[in-house]
């Protein structure tokens, strides 16, 4: 199930070929592609390489999997990383659509998101981290809205994640399941043995129902 590569510099390479590829090929057929990105460590060396990738950026849309319920500018948005590290250079002309918006509540701003993020699909390739709680987008265990995400039957594409979950413990928007299962690709990237030994044991964590569906491809991504 995981693909191991030797440094963070090989994974990341070998998932903006990956990325590069779907687009391109998205492009080729429909026009017109859609990347789903995601914030964490692991994603912003793929985003540099991105940024420098012969990909025709103007036919891409971005969105996010999931967000904090923070001004885009803070240091803890999701948003603010993919502008800074991906949509610049060649990518700068994508089209950006946000999950996060300067909105009463965090319900609220998920309920703004829902109507593009739901037309976007099927989404194309899509990049996923993981928490070391098993937690996938911002399908958190504890949270509130848990069991409502992660769904597969549901009708939502977007929910609202109260704070108090987390790390930081901010309020968020995510992806629920119905919509991450809209992607015709999924990069899971990860890093380390205690995230490795969480893919390979099972056990009921959100990422192992990611896993274990089979609607939509899944590649797990892992280095050291």
């Amino acid at each position: 199930m995981l693909e191991t590569f030797a440094n963070p510099a090989h994974l990341a390479q070998a998932a903006a070929a990956a990325v590069q590829a779907a687009l391109s090929a998205a492009i080729a057929e429909r026009g017109a592609a859609v990347l789903v990105a995601t914030g964490g460590r692991s994603p912003a060396p793929v985003y540099d390489l991105l940024a420098q990738a012969p990909i025709d950026w103007g036919s891409v849309t971005v969105t996010l999997s999931d967000d904090r319920f923070v001004a885009p500018t803070s240091p803890d948005s999701n948003e603010r990383l993919v502008r800074d590290r991906l949509l610049v250079a060649k990518a700068a002309s994508a089209r950006f659509t946000p999950l996060s918006f300067d909105v009463a509540n965090v319900r609220e701003a998920a309920l703004r998101a829902e109507p593009e993020v739901k037309a976007l699909a099927p989404y194309d390739v899509m990049l996923l981290g993981m928490g070391e709680d098993g937690h996938v987008a911002s399908l958190i265990p504890g949270s509130p809205v848990m069991d409502e995400g992660i769904n597969p039957a549901g009708e939502r594409f977007c929910l609202g994640v109260p704070a108090g979950v987390g790390s930081p413990p901010v309020a968020r928007v995510t992806m629920t399941m119905p919509a991450l299962l809209q992607a015709r690709l999924t990069l899971v990237l990860i890093s380390g043995e205690t995230k490795r030994e969480i893919i390979e044991s099972g056990g009921g964590l959100p990422v192992h129902a990611l896993l274990e569906q089979a609607k939509a491809p899944v590649r797990v991504l892992w280095t050291p």
